[in-house]
């Protein structure tokens, strides 16, 4: 079992002590320890060298308040208990800072079906302070092909002008790549591209091929 870069994965409370002790945390702070009874996800990442592939790799990325380390996991498929993709930025934008505010209202009216993760994200899935100053907005935008994500990249520049914080994301296409806006906004032929199983550069003209 596998899923898309981004995807949540939540972990059935009962099998959670489990999976922390076989990670090495058995003796993990509250905070961790109750991460799965208290509703929150995970999420999915690549697999790495040596990992079993009958187990889902996974990670979380923990507040600052505790570290802000990333925990990476591999779980059996039956202890998830549910999945979803990255949440709606207009459903996370109450855990966003009031200087965002017009900048997030903006970037709704382009696309309202603009999703979020990184900061802001796991700020409105947990209710914990994910967020800093200096904190990047980290969004994703799907895009169905090359006149599109020209015309929309276009369209962001100019909302990233005048925004309070550094808008980041990756332009989503249909054939599953996925390329950050301002390098897909530039006049580079060859684009550095990510996908579920890896990431290399791709000459512009095959992004949607």
């Amino acid at each position: 079992m596998r899923f898309d870069r981004h995807r949540l994965v939540w972990i059935d409370p009962q099998r959670w002590p489990a999976i922390l002790a076989a990670h090495g945390l058995a003796n993990a702070p509250a905070l961790l320890a109750d991460w799965a009874r208290d509703d929150r996800p995970l999420i999915a990442r690549r697999p790495v060298v040596g990992e079993l592939p009958c187990l889902v790799p996974l990670g979380l990325p923990l507040p600052p308040s505790i570290g802000k380390q990333r925990l990476a996991f591999a779980v059996p498929p039956d202890a998830i208990r549910a999945d979803a993709p990255p949440p709606l930025l207009r459903d996370a934008a109450a855990a966003a800072p009031p200087t965002w505010q017009a900048s997030i209202a903006a970037l709704v009216g382009l696309d309202p079906d603009t999703r979020c993760f990184g900061s802001l994200a796991w700020a409105h899935l947990t209710h914990l302070n994910y967020l800093s100053p200096g904190s990047d907005l980290d969004l994703l935008w799907e895009v169905a092909d090359e006149h599109a994500a020209t015309s929309f990249a276009l369209t962001l520049m100019v909302v990233d002008a005048t925004a309070p914080m550094r808008i980041d994301g990756e332009l989503l296409t249909p054939q599953g790549r996925a390329v950050q806006w301002r390098e897909w906004a530039s006049d580079a032929p060859e684009l550095l591209v990510k996908a579920l199983h890896a990431n290399g550069v791709t000459p512009r003209a095959e992004m949607f091929a």
